[in-house]
């Protein structure tokens, strides 16, 4: 047996795609500004037992922006991919 193998075919596929590539970064400040909204919603607007979560809602929102994310290419890859993976229509 020589040191060349056949090469692996997989079953063909309409396309190759992964869903949603491009999802936006979680904002840290979402799971503040909820504890802020709930302790406003028991406690009443301006109570003074909010005063601790709103001062972090506020740090948080004054901290540095969350720097983009680089776009995923996964699906750009695998549409050059496919060529190899399905099969050619046969020629009469």
């Amino acid at each position: 047996m020589t040191g060349r193998h056949q090469p692996i075919r997989l079953p063909p596929l309409k396309t190759l795609r992964v869903h949603n590539p491009k999802r936006a970064p979680e904002n840290p400040c979402i799971a503040i500004m909820s504890s802020v909204l709930a302790c406003w919603a028991s406690a009443g607007y301006n109570a003074t037992g909010c005063a601790a979560i709103e001062n972090q809602l506020r740090a948080c929102m004054d901290g540095p922006p969350i720097p983009p994310a680089k776009p995923n290419t996964i699906n750009y890859h695998l549409s050059r991919m496919q060529k190899y993976m399905t099969s050619r229509p046969k020629q009469k």
